[in-house]
């Protein structure tokens, strides 16, 4: 049996297939970290920490002319975010509807997807993991509040300070919400759409990154920042009552930047 409980719930084979596409659908655009970083798993739920590698030298000797070392692991974090649905909706759904409401599911999943953004971007303290924006050795680049036509400007300053430090392309290019808005909004002088002309400066995706402040140009060469999924996210059962069916969606991961200097932020 899965520690997630799902033989448990109330819930047919049908709703479980509704549910978890519907996961799927808000999820997979809004998971904007995973689309620039080396991605590495699932590997389970027992998954406890991910190896770094290196190693703290212990104090004393437990036995004379024995020398001991601890190795050093950084701890996956897990993430929760819980939700109901109708019990009423499950079973319209089993009847044939296809407009049950499933606005708390969605809900749960921005959540998630932004606090995992977060991580990815700008770091989770409490977890021992460093963000992409706050590790990044660079000077940030400031962002104009409303100037999104200089942001061509601005990007290629970032693949300069990348190239400068011999950190090679294609590069990504995350974006705020705010941020992606106003640029795919923006056409250029001759009516050159902004969007266009950032993909082929920095020669790689521009993605959608809820949870991140201002942007970020990444390196997408490999190796530079690493996430590993212990389990991947996923929708469970905690308990239901006479109306409602009490949901979750759950994850573990680490993550770690490897090369400070393979991004640059830029900020308003």
């Amino acid at each position: 049996m899965s520690h997630l409980l799902r033989e448990h719930a109330p819930i047919t084979a049908d709703g479980w297939r509704e549910i978890d596409d519907e996961a799927r659908e808000r999820l997979t655009p809004a998971l904007a970290g995973r689309k620039l970083v080396d991605f590495a798993g699932p590997f389970g739920w027992e998954r406890s920490a991910t190896n770094l590698g290196r190693i703290t030298p212990l104090d004393g000797e437990p036995v004379a002319g024995v020398e001991a070392v601890q190795r050093r692991v950084l701890p996956l974090v897990e993430l929760r975010a819980p939700f109901t649905i109708s019990r009423a909706e499950l079973r319209d759904l089993d009847r044939g509807a296809d407009d049950i409401d499933l606005d708390a599911l969605d809900a749960a999943a921005q959540r998630i997807a932004v606090a995992e953004n977060l991580a990815v971007f700008h770091g989770l303290a409490a977890a021992g993991i460093e963000g992409i924006a706050e590790a990044s050795t660079h000077p940030t680049i400031a962002l104009g509040d409303d100037a999104f036509d200089r942001y061509p400007t601005h990007v290629a300053r970032a693949v300069e300070l990348l190239l400068s430090v011999g950190i090679e392309g294609p590069y990504g290019l995350a974006l705020s919400p705010e941020g992606y808005t106003g640029v795919i909004e923006t056409t250029e002088r001759g009516g050159y759409p902004l969007l266009d002309h950032l993909k082929k400066i920095v020669g790689g995706p521009l993605v959608w990154a809820p949870g991140l402040s201002g942007a970020a140009v990444v390196s997408m060469r490999g190796g530079d920042f690493l996430f590993e999924s212990g389990q991947d996210l996923s929708i469970g059962y905690d308990h239901h009552d006479a109306d409602d069916v009490h949901l979750y969606i759950e994850e573990s991961f680490s993550f770690r930047v490897a090369t400070p200097e393979a991004a640059v932020a830029l900020t308003h």
